[in-house]
């Protein structure tokens, strides 16, 4: 996937579009927290896996290198996927480089907090934020999160 980056900044640029931001999925890792969207979406790998171009999850050094490529490509936003297992990994990005920092929450993080609260062993409301809270406190600039929604509302009350 590297190069990727630098070949979308380039054709935006070619066509007259300089001001449109990228965003790069630049620490993609390969997680088990991505299970209940494959399932949804009926996306799982056929044969074998994604770990071709998904990271070792034992790997922080490997993030840092493909944030800095990205950044150095044309990327106006790097992203860390998925978000909670990888705090680390959000907090020495935004510590190490001037670019704004994305942490995806993805759909096994929220069906997690979810399956908790519904066997009775936490309160949603209450492990949603402070999950939330977590990404923002280790050095997001963006969350993305299945929760949106429910935490603005609940934010705004």
């Amino acid at each position: 996937m590297d190069g990727r980056v630098k070949y979308i900044r380039e054709a935006l640029e070619h066509n007259g579009f300089p001001h449109v931001a990228i965003m790069s999925y630049a620490a993609k890792y390969a997680s088990a927290f991505f299970g209940p969207f494959r399932d949804a979406a009926e996306s799982a790998p056929a044969s074998g896996d994604r770990k071709s171009y998904q990271m070792d999850p034992a790997q922080s050094d490997q993030a840092m290198a493909e944030i800095a490529l990205d950044i150095e490509e044309g990327a106006d936003i790097v992203m860390v996927k998925p978000a909670l297992p990888y705090l680390d990994i959000i907090h020495r990005a935004s510590r190490r480089f001037d670019t704004p920092i994305a942490a995806y929450n993805v759909s096994g993080e929220y069906m997690m907090i979810n399956a908790a609260a519904k066997a009775g062993l936490f309160d949603k409301s209450a492990a949603m934020l402070e999950s939330l809270t977590a990404i923002k406190r280790a050095g997001a600039d963006i969350i993305i999160s299945y929760f949106a929604k429910t935490a603005a509302k609940q934010m705004k009350q």
